[in-house]
């Protein structure tokens, strides 16, 4: 049998670039080498080697994250050499990434998100009237970055100018918004016209996290994670229903991740992931493999699916 020649894309140049490079080790390593004749590519040093080589590869994964990877940017690059890649596109990548989008095409879905203000650098913001507007505590995050890179909650306002400067380190945009504290739950999404909900995981940050923030998320031990959570029928099938959702909202292909929070009941959506952490362990093969899809499976499925996308998108180019 031929060998699929295959790009893994991992590294790149984002705050999240050490993230990406253990991933794409362990995606390396859980790849069947009977089926795929893997090329590694970090698009830090290797962009020129692939376009290059772009002829010679019959698909790629992207195991990169933030900026310059999980924006549309790489997408763009693979659209322009004709490679199938896993996952959203150049428009549904760049929506997602920018939460202050995402969110505003949630409103226009009628997927329920936390209330709002946004900012950009050159503006002037009056703290009082953000706190009278948004209450306290509050969260303030940079509008593009992802793991939780540059992101607070803010319980005085004595503490909201550090937050807001913080979060300008990441991004010239940033979103202040309102704190809603509850079980954190996150559901993955699998496919792309038939959309398969994967089961809910409930994450329990450990002690000394207030959020799931970047260590939380990427140092062994600091979370718990549960799978599926320890919610009822109903609840479980909302979530998967707002995951859906979102995904949809966002105009996703392949795979997505959408983090949301339980309230009194009440079910509210954080984000939506469209390059989910692939590690063994991270949340979304973790949900795959409660499905029945192992992580090798897995990954043999996101790069069917695609190969069969791309040949959507071949209808847009001349012949």
């Amino acid at each position: 049998m031929k060998k699929t020649r295959l790009a893994l894309l991992s590294g790149g140049v984002s705050s999240e670039r050490e993230v990406s490079l253990n991933s794409g080790r362990q995606v390396f390593d859980a790849l069947d080498k009977d089926k795929y004749d893997i090329a590694p590519y970090d698009p830090k040093t290797d962009l020129k080697q692939l376009v290059i080589d772009a002829d010679k590869i019959d698909a790629a994964l992207i195991i990169l994250h933030g900026p310059f990877g999980e924006d549309g940017t790489v997408q763009g690059l693979l659209d322009l050499l004709d490679i199938p890649y896993q996952g959203a596109g150049v428009l549904g990548s760049a929506m997602a990434m920018n939460k202050l989008v995402a969110k505003r095409l949630y409103d226009g879905a009628k997927v329920p998100t936390p209330s709002y203000l946004s900012f950009s650098m050159s503006q002037k913001i009056d703290f009082s009237k953000v706190t009278g507007s948004l209450g306290l505590p509050l969260v303030v995050k940079p509008a593009c970055a992802g793991s939780s890179v540059g992101m607070t909650i803010v319980k005085e306002e004595k503490d909201l100018e550090d937050a807001v400067k913080l979060g300008f380190e990441h991004d010239d945009c940033i979103i202040l918004e309102k704190y809603i504290k509850g079980i954190e739950l996150t559901c993955g999404v699998l496919g792309n016209d038939e959309l398969e909900a994967l089961p809910v995981i409930e994450i329990i940050p450990g002690e000394g996290h207030e959020f799931f923030d970047y260590k939380a998320k990427y140092v062994a031990g600091e979370t718990t994670e549960i799978c599926p959570a320890r919610i009822d029928d109903k609840t479980t099938k909302k979530v998967k229903e707002l995951a859906v959702k979102a995904h949809q909202a966002l105009f996703l292909k392949g795979y997505s991740r959408t983090d949301l929070i339980l309230c009194n009941n009440e079910l509210t959506v954080l984000e939506t992931n469209t390059i989910p952490g692939m590690t063994a362990t991270s949340l979304y093969p973790q949900s795959a493999k409660e499905a029945g899809y192992s992580f090798t499976e897995l990954l043999d499925k996101l790069i069917d699916l695609s190969i069969k996308e791309h040949t959507k998108l071949k209808l847009r180019r001349s012949t």
